[in-house]
Formats: C-alpha cells, sequence, structure tokens
C-alpha cells in the first residue's frame, strides 16, 4: 500500500522506503492534462531525487499526438534545440501502482533550466502559484472534482486478437466513430444493475482508486450508453488535481486490460449529453474552517442566495462571474469542447450563478441546503476533457482577484424557473468556439493576463491556436455525406 499523499518523506529515507524495488515510475503533467513520464532504475532515481533530472522540453512544444505545433512556442523550438527542462520529483506524492505490480509512483514538476524556476505553462506550478498568494494571507484551499465519461467496447482485430485500446483506434481507421459499440446501451443514471454487466472493471476501478490514493467517494452509472460518473473524495486543492489527473490514468489503464476504451471527450456523441468535469472549491483558515460561510443569516442582503455566505466569498464569487469569459479555453480546452456547450442541454452556457441551480454556470452550495462545513461553489462549465491542475488554478486565482479587489456581484442569481443551459438574457453569453474563446483569452487587457502573466497566456494560447488550425484545415465525415454528391 503507498503512504498517504502530502506524507513527510524526505530524500534520505528514499533508500529504505524503496529498498525491494528495482525501479520507479514518474511522471509530470503536459498543457493538455495527458500524463508524460517513464520508468527509471531506483539507482537512477536516488541520484536524481533532491536535484532532479533532465526532461525533454518537447512535451510543451507538441500537442497530444505528438506533432509539433505550427507556430513555435517559447519553451520548446528548433532555436533552443528543444533542450532538457529540469524535472524535480514530488517525495509527497509517492504512492504505488496497483495494477503494475505495485511499482513505486512519483509525480514531477517542471522547472526552467535558465532561472531553475518552476515553468510557466507547468500544470502543477501553475497552480502552485495561485495556492501560494492564498498561503501569504493565511488561506487554504480544498477542492473537489467529478468526472463523467463514456466507454466503448474496443472492437477484436481482424485477425481475432484480444481487443485494446489500439484496436479501437484502428477501427475508428476503417469505421464510422458511431460503429463502435458502447459499454451498455440505453439510458439508465443511477442504475445499481447495470454496473454489474461488467463487475470486476466497474468494482476493479474503485478498489484501485483507493489504493493509489485518488478515491471516489461516489461511483454510479450516467444518463447515456456506457457513461459512468465518479465524485473523487475532495481534499486540499492541489492533491485533489493530482488526484483528478491520476484518476484518469487508472480508467484508462484498467479499461486497456478489459478491452474497454474510456472517453473523456467533452461531446463523443450527437444528440445525447455530454462529459462534464465540475469543480468545487472552498477556502479555509489555517485550522480548516471553512471561510465562505457567514456564521449567521445576513437578512439585508442583496440577494437572498447569498445570506448564508460571508463577505469574502461574495468577492470570491464576484471574481468568478467578471473572469470566467476571459479564461474560457482553460475550461473548454478543445473544438469538441464547445459541443457541449450548448442551449437546452445539462451544461450552462451563460455567466451565471444562484444558489443549488444546476442551469447557473457557477453554482452555490451552503446553507439552508447544507451544512456550514460545506459552504462552496461548483464551477459547472469545464468538461471532463479539462486539465484539472489549470481548471482549478483559474478558479482560485479569479476568485483571488475578486478578494483583492474587493469586487460586487455584478449580476443577480438565476430564477429557478430559468430553463436549463438557457436564460442568455441574465448573463453573458460564453464563447462559442475555441477561436472565440482563444481570442478573447488572449487580448491585450485580458483579466487572464492579469492573473497569470503574458508568458502562460502566450503559450497556452498559442497550444490552442495549433488546435484551431488544425480543426479548421479538417474534412469531416459530416462534409462529406452533406455535400460529396448534391454540390
Amino acid at each position: 500500500m503507498a503512504s498517504e499523499p502530502n506524507s513527510t518523506i524526505t530524500v534520505e529515507q528514499l533508500p529504505e522506503l524503496l529498498k525491494d524495488d528495482l525501479a520507479v515510475k514518474v511522471a509530470g503533467v503536459d498543457v493538455d492534462g495527458l500524463l508524460r513520464g517513464k520508468l527509471m532504475a531506483k539507482k537512477k532515481f536516488l541520484s536524481i531525487a533532491k536535484e532532479g533530472f533532465g526532461f525533454c522540453s518537447v512535451i510543451f512544444g507538441w500537442d497530444m499526438h505528438d506533432q509539433t505545433y505550427f507556430r513555435e512556442l517559447g519553451i520548446s523550438n528548433k532555436e533552443n534545440g528543444y533542450r532538457d527542462l529540469i524535472a524535480v520529483p514530488d517525495l509527497s506524492s509517492y504512492r504505488r501502482i496497483p495494477w503494475e505490480d505495485n511499482v513505486p509512483f512519483f509525480l514531477i514538476s517542471f522547472h526552467d533550466p535558465d532561472t531553475n524556476e518552476t515553468l510557466s505553462a507547468c500544470p502543477r506550478s501553475l497552480l502552485k502559484r495561485a495556492v501560494d498568494k492564498l498561503k501569504e494571507n493565511g488561506y487554504g484551499a480544498m477542492a473537489g472534482a467529478e468526472y463523467e465519461f463514456y466507454q466503448f467496447r474496443a472492437p477484436q482485430g481482424h485477425d481475432g486478437s484480444e481487443r485494446n485500446s489500439s484496436s479501437t483506434a484502428a477501427f475508428l481507421r476503417e469505421n464510422p466513430v458511431n460503429a463502435l459499440p458502447s459499454l451498455t446501451e440505453g439510458m439508465f443514471g443511477y442504475s445499481i444493475t447495470r454496473p454489474v454487466h461488467n463487475q470486476e472493471y466497474y468494482y476493479g476501478i474503485f478498489d484501485s482508486c483507493a489504493k493509489f490514493n485518488c478515491g471516489i467517494e461516489g461511483w454510479h452509472t450516467e444518463s447515456g450508453p456506457g457513461v459512468f460518473e465518479a465524485a473523487l473524495e475532495f481534499g486540499e486543492i492541489q492533491q485533489m488535481a493530482d488526484k483528478a489527473s491520476l484518476f484518469k490514468l487508472v480508467v484508462k489503464s484498467l479499461g486497456s486490460k478489459f478491452g474497454i476504451t474510456p472517453c473523456f471527450m467533452a461531446k463523443p456523441r450527437e444528440g445525447l449529453p455530454g462529459n462534464s468535469g465540475h469543480m468545487h472549491v472552498s477556502i479555509v483558515d489555517k485550522e480548516g474552517k471553512n471561510l465562505f460561510y457567514r456564521g449567521e443569516e445576513d437578512k439585508d442582503a442583496p440577494y437572498s442566495d447569498i445570506r448564508y455566505l460571508s463577505d469574502l466569498g461574495r468577492h470570491f464569487l464576484a471574481g468568478l462571474i467578471e473572469g470566467l469569459p476571459d479564461i474560457m479555453p482553460i475550461l473548454a480546452p478543445n473544438v469538441n469542447s464547445y459541443k457541449r456547450l450548448v442551449e437546452n442541454f445539462w451544461a450552462p452556457v451563460t455567466v451565471s450563478w444562484g444558489l443549488e441551480h444546476r442551469a447557473a454556470s457557477i453554482r452555490l452550495i451552503s446553507p439552508p441546503t447544507a451544512s456550514a462545513k460545506a459552504t462552496r461553489f461548483e464551477v459547472r462549465v469545464p468538461g471532463a476533457d479539462t486539465n484539472p491542475h489549470f481548471v482549478l488554478a483559474a478558479i482560485l486565482a479569479l476568485g483571488w482577484r475578486g478578494i483583492e479587489k474587493k469586487l460586487e456581484i455584478s449580476i443577480p442569481p438565476l430564477g429557478k424557473g430559468e430553463d436549463v443551459g438557457g436564460a442568455a438574457d441574465k448573463g453573458e453569453r460564453l464563447s462559442k468556439s475555441l477561436k472565440e474563446a482563444t481570442e478573447r483569452f488572449m487580448r491585450k487587457e485580458s483579466i487572464a493576463r492579469e492573473v497569470f502573466g503574458d508568458e502562460f497566456v502566450d503559450h497556452f494560447g498559442g497550444t490552442r491556436q495549433h488546435e484551431i488550425r488544425l480543426w479548421d484545415e479538417a474534412v469531416t465525415d459530416w462534409e462529406v455525406r452533406r455535400y460529396i454528391e448534391t454540390v
């Protein structure tokens, strides 16, 4: 079994901790939220555990399919020879991989080799910088994550070979996407019988997550063919982001063993619900007390929805409201993300908020419907395709900006009768495409530049421009089917 996350482990303790091991696996997070890493001999790991080791910067110079960006960006390019970054193991992230014979595992963060400062685009470092601003003022942050995802059965190979994710990719080269069979058919949310159909896989994920220190709090079928939803155990915000990334690793790893392809795309199927990646955030003091709860009802509150929300919480909410449109590429990072964010589906499309309102982009959870210690904001815009470190960093940075500037809530809450996914008259319509979102994100006066700095915005924005260009040049099945004969 692994040690508890954030346990105190020193370099001096590593030889005893790893005495029975031959190798160690390490991984860092790239801008798309993918884990990039390798297996290292124990001797090598012990020699670099303190100072770090060289890791090719190209993981910040190419996309999720290892294609270098059309426009080379500052971190990794031909001019600097795709040089090495410094990868520093986070010893507090120690765990063991239960489905790989309990090989020890550590997360890494990336540093600039010239300054040895944390890399501007390193997801774990971006979140840490946001958290450090709170710590300077005696605060901390807690978070929770929920993920929905489709699952498809990998078709058997033409030669009868075993099904796996590779056979899924091969199948899709020769067949339409809709021909890929779902794990189960039909709509059956919260079913207690459907998981029995794939019992070993279903319980295998739950058990492996517990052993891998990214435990699941709630685990059930969601409405959609072959769709599951997981609510991860809440915790300190940096650990939560790590757990969210590692949860996807668990699901994809076990899926490959069972001939199942999990899909975290925001909208895998036309006409069906998309995959959300809702994030919950609260601020606490050094003793862990929730600082969003007011303590007693404010009968003079400007809106009854916030009568139990503290002044600090109101400023945090105001920061989210003001900044949300400017950080949309973080909350919806892919071309497909915007297929989920459409009117009249269970996904928010406007800048909106409300007490226990699931149609709003920001749902306030507080008394009288929740306990005081559970007072928090649920940001419902992100899909399951997001990078959790970036999303949580963005929520925290915008909220903290609201606190620092003492911003006031600028729009009223959604009424309970509003249509789900609609109510465009109540708040600004969020970007309808990745291109529109990226242009706003990168503009000179963007709030994203204010809270994250130019270096990060230019890099991440450049990676989104790469996705946009690939989409602009793509010829889709829809286009061919529609125009091949008629135009």
